[in-house]
């Protein structure tokens, strides 16, 4: 097919059915499509049964509670990659100087992704809707079936190129301007690119491909973020200010669904939000929560967004990323993915999956692989976490170019870094050994791939509708080893028809409700950060692969030691590793005031037989068995619901102490 002759239009799904002679076309350009054209060719028959079969009738998705599910209610798992290139100022994928656009793209279906985050900016699709186009950086001699065509040409060949493997697309304006710094502003309007433009682009692109459910999600905005002094900077609350991405994520949305009501609209977050009690005026920096760019959902809680009668469209996408990124403060010292769920991904976005409210994708997520522990530490946690839960995720990035953590593709843009792959693998959609897709009627993969499934062979022809069944409420727990500050559980086992994956704990006080304060893989949790001579109810639940979740057990009752903390602040005691006659540990100090502290002393005893023999980040002194910890000057001030830590090294048993006291001072 010539440059002349492509449609003004992009293809529509009712027709795709019947275009397989021109798609056919199209991957025989050359040999490199050779493969590609043979699975094209049993296309037609292989669509013709079964459109026989009971299955839905378009790809669209929407969400029930916090799962995504398709037209006829069976839960679907979105689990891809980002592919950039088309924001920036190249204006289309990077890495086609080197690489075949249907190679890649063919080896992302093969490998398992079935859904393809593409960044774009709101600048180039004005350009497209204008119809001017710059010159893009293509080799036309790796890919001959691309001479001649501009972006938007490029871009139509690539959504059949999907069709063909039965890949899906979420499109992502990454920046207001075709930049590859673009991403660095702040906003979602700059300079020329004015909200109203940021509007109609979403409006423009969303009439263009309302009818093809090849693209069946918008992230409408990456990353809008912002400092406490940074002007401009993104808020959240109720207002219609021009700095309120709540606002502007609504109205966006709203004008996208007006058109289009079938498609999926992802919602990130932003940088900061007010504590309780502060309010956006504040010039305070301790008077926020931060978080990534992008990634603090807390505005949520107190300001949904509203899409009416279309809020089954609606998708939160945080973003979050390791210390090899930026050096947040949850990696100081040591930390876990119980550490990172509780302090973490928890307040900032992973409560809105476990309230039901609705579901989240995270829209980045990744790095690099083996160069620091504490980053591959991180990485493995967020993957587990997102497959404990079955959260939706598009992985960064395919591309090797991006600076601060590589791609899934090394240098070559044709090798594959599979030591990245393997773990990304375990958050990618599987079932009976392949891979599953997004499309009814396509395997994943195409017609005739080894690797992937398509939704009708995931569901049976869609008459069945997956694992909905609940694992079994788990055993009542049982308490010990409680003192001050500290409690372990351990519970029996719950049953499930295919497996349970995770266990919530569910921690009350008095008449408050129930909430969930962990997620842990086995049958015990220590609850840490305890008030002392208080009475807690702690329970669990069961949740499998599936996203089904068990009714809770029974409660069990107890009451901390005596101890622990007082006047606005609490210490925790915990041992961090130990060996034959010595033992490693570390003392959290916690600000529980509602001013911030200047200074803290932390007392406690230590257990017979048990000495401590060096400290850091604290003075000690000693008289008898009882340890006296004052800060040192550079930890001493402790923001209000932030902490601090110091750690020892001990002899004898690594055996805590009761009580351990903590003083403002």
């Amino acid at each position: 097919m010539t440059t002349s002759q492509r449609p003004d239009t992009p293809g529509r799904r009712g027709a795709r059915r019947t275009r397989v002679a021109v798609l056919a076309a199209i991957a025989v350009a050359t040999a490199a499509t050779a493969v590609a054209a043979a699975r094209l060719a049993e296309a037609e028959t292989t669509a013709s049964t079964l459109a026989t079969t009971e299955v839905p009738a378009t790809d669209w998705l929407h969400t029930e509670g916090n799962k995504i599910v398709d037209g006829a209610g069976n839960p679907v798992w979105l689990t891809g990659a980002n592919w950039f290139g088309f924001n920036a100022s190249e204006r289309v994928f990077h890495g086609l100087w080197s690489g075949n656009i249907n190679e890649i793209t063919m080896g992302m279906a093969d490998r398992g992704i079935n859904i393809v985050r593409v960044p774009i900016s709101t600048e180039l699709l004005l350009e497209w809707k204008a119809g001017t186009f710059a010159t893009v950086n293509v080799n036309t001699y790796v890919n001959p079936e691309l001479t001649g065509m501009n972006s938007l040409e490029i871009f139509d060949y690539w959504l059949e190129l999907c069709e063909q493997y039965g890949l899906k697309v979420l499109l992502d304006v990454h920046s207001a301007e075709a930049d590859n710094s673009g991403h660095v502003a702040p906003m979602w309007y700059r300079d020329s690119i004015t909200p109203e433009l940021f509007y109609q682009g979403w409006e423009w692109i969303a009439a263009r491909y309302q009818d093809n459910d090849t693209i069946v999600a918008f992230d409408l905005e990456n990353e809008p973020h912002g400092k406490v002094a940074e002007n401009p900077r993104a808020k959240w609350d109720a207002s219609t200010d021009v700095d309120n991405w709540k606002h502007a994520a609504q109205t966006a949305a709203q004008r996208i669904l007006a058109i289009n009501p079938n498609v999926l609209v992802l919602v990130e977050g932003i940088e900061i939000y007010p504590r309780s009690g502060a309010s956006w005026s504040s010039t305070v920096e301790s008077d926020y929560h931060f978080n990534w760019w992008g990634g603090n959902l807390r505005g949520v809680a107190d300001h949904p967004i509203d899409l009416g009668a279309n809020a089954d469209q609606l998708v939160y996408s945080p973003h979050d990323y390791g210390p090899l990124v930026w050096e947040q403060p949850w990696f100081a010292g040591s930390f876990d993915k119980t550490t990172l769920t509780d302090d973490v991904w928890r307040p900032n976005w992973l409560y809105i999956h476990e309230g039901g409210t609705a579901p989240l994708l995270i829209g980045e997520w990744g790095g690099r692989l083996g160069q620091d522990d504490r980053q591959d530490q991180w990485m493995t946690a967020l993957r587990d976490l997102i497959a404990e839960y079955g959260l939706h995720q598009t992985f960064w990035c395919l591309n090797p170019n991006s600076g601060d953590t590589g791609g899934l593709l090394l240098d070559d843009w044709v090798t594959w870094d599979e030591e990245k792959y393997e773990l990304l693998k375990g958050a990618l959609w599987q079932y009976d050994g392949m891979f599953v897709g997004l499309d009814h009627q396509v395997p994943l993969g195409g017609v005739g791939s080894t690797t992937g499934i398509s939704l009708a062979g995931r569901y049976s022809g869609g008459g069945e509708e997956g694992d909905l069944t609940a694992p079994t409420a788990p055993g009542q727990p049982t308490a010990s080893d409680v003192t001050a500050a500290s409690a372990t559980l351990t519970w029996t086992a719950a049953t499930d028809n295919v497996g349970v994956s995770a266990y919530d704990v569910l921690q009350a006080t008095g008449t408050a409700a129930a909430t969930v304060v962990a997620t842990v893989s086995g049958t015990s949790f220590t609850a840490t950060g305890l008030t002392g001579d208080t009475t807690y109810a702690f329970s669990v639940r069961a949740r499998d692969a599936a996203g089904n979740v068990s009714e809770p057990s029974p409660a069990v009752t107890l009451t901390t030691l005596a101890g622990g903390g007082n006047d606005g602040c609490l210490a925790t005691y915990k041992v961090t590793n130990s060996w034959s006659g010595g033992f490693m540990g570390e003392v959290i100090v916690a600000n529980t005031s509602t001013a911030a502290l200047n200074g803290w002393t932390v007392t406690w005893v230590s257990p017979a037989g048990t000495t401590i023999d060096s400290l850091w980040n604290g003075t000690m002194t000693v008289s008898g068995s009882t340890i006296t910890v004052q800060n040192d000057s550079h930890n001493g001030a402790v923001p209000v619901d932030a902490t601090t830590t110091f750690g020892f090294v001990g002899s004898g048993a690594s055996t805590g102490p009761d009580v351990i006291g903590c003083t403002a001072s």
